[in-house]
């Protein structure tokens, strides 16, 4: 399922609990493994002197200092790398978001492992250049799934045996199923399917009765089985649940009940042209709260 993982890497601590899962994975399902690090922005035009994003200084770029610079990931990541025997580090000079997906299209990966925050975003050489974090451009356009790993606490991934995903019965939620389905077929996984029934967004500020609430669910549940049903042959063990609330607190909330090892979530719902949308609120939240690593799809 995973053959090629692409970890894009602050080499820092705030990515320490991406690289937890990413190592893991790559262990776990014999692939390959790509570290991929931007240490800087260009100065200017196609200049030699770029702003190193983790010291804050200008720094001439040559053949030496990205060799130091590799030296110093390797040092960072030495732990899990002598396990890691199909890994690789690679450095780049640019803005991020657009090098991370640079690499991806050349490289190819089955998966973009990231995680939420640089945890510098005050402090950021990027802050003034760029409309919307990294992730956020990363997630819109990459060619394949983005698992974020946003809190510590996510990091404590021992496999996957248990899938959430969660859908909004749009198009772009047809994708991430089709995703979640072949993952769940591959890793014998249980899929767990589930909606947030958002009372508020419907209601136009009314009260629903209990009954109105009850009936929108009985609806919903009507609408997953007739909508994902069909598709989960080869799946032994799935369910279905609909709940009424905040979305992304039901789905955080409901991925805990599960003991979710992983949520899956479209990235976005409406379709847009602008480069700097940001990621779905709903998925932002739950990548933000949820205790288990979170995918993006986009297509």
């Amino acid at each position: 399922m995973f053959k090629k993982i692409l970890f894009a890497s602050s080499a820092t601590e705030a990515s320490d609990h991406a690289a937890r899962v990413a190592f893991n994975m790559a262990q776990a399902y014999g692939a390959r493994i790509s570290i991929f690090h931007v240490l800087g922005v260009p100065t200017r035009g196609f200049s030699q002197v770029v702003l190193d994003v983790k010291t804050k200084e200008k720094v001439v770029l040559d053949d030496e200092y990205i060799a130091w610079v590799e030296e110093e990931i390797k040092e960072h990541y030495a732990k899990q790398l002598e396990t890691a025997t199909k890994a690789s580090i690679k450095v780049a000079v640019g803005f991020p978001h657009r090098e991370i997906l640079r690499a991806a299209r050349e490289w190819g990966p089955d998966l973009i492992v990231m995680g939420g925050s640089t945890g510098d975003n005050e402090e950021s050489v990027y802050k003034k250049s760029i409309v919307g974090s990294t992730l956020q451009r990363v997630a819109k356009a990459a060619p394949c799934p983005v698992l974020v790993v946003n809190r510590p606490a996510a990091s404590f991934w021992g496999g996957m045996s248990n899938i959430v995903f969660g859908t909004d019965f749009s198009k772009a939620s047809d994708a991430a199923f089709k995703f979640a389905v072949k993952l769940a077929k591959a890793l014998s996984c249980e899929l767990h399917i589930f909606h947030a029934l958002d009372i508020g967004s419907i209601t136009m500020g009314r009260v629903l009765t209990q009954d109105e609430i009850e009936s929108q669910i009985r609806e919903s549940l009507r609408r997953i089985r007739g909508r994902y049903l069909p598709d989960m042959n080869g799946i032994q063990d799935y369910s279905f649940e609909v709940w009424e609330g905040i979305p992304y607190v039901e789905v955080v909330k409901y991925a805990r009940e599960k003991h979710a090892d992983l949520i899956i979530m479209a990235h976005h719902t409406q379709k847009t042209s602008r480069e700097d949308t940001r990621l779905g609120s709903n998925i932002e939240q739950v990548i933000v709260r949820a205790g288990c690593p979170v995918i993006s799809i986009n297509r």
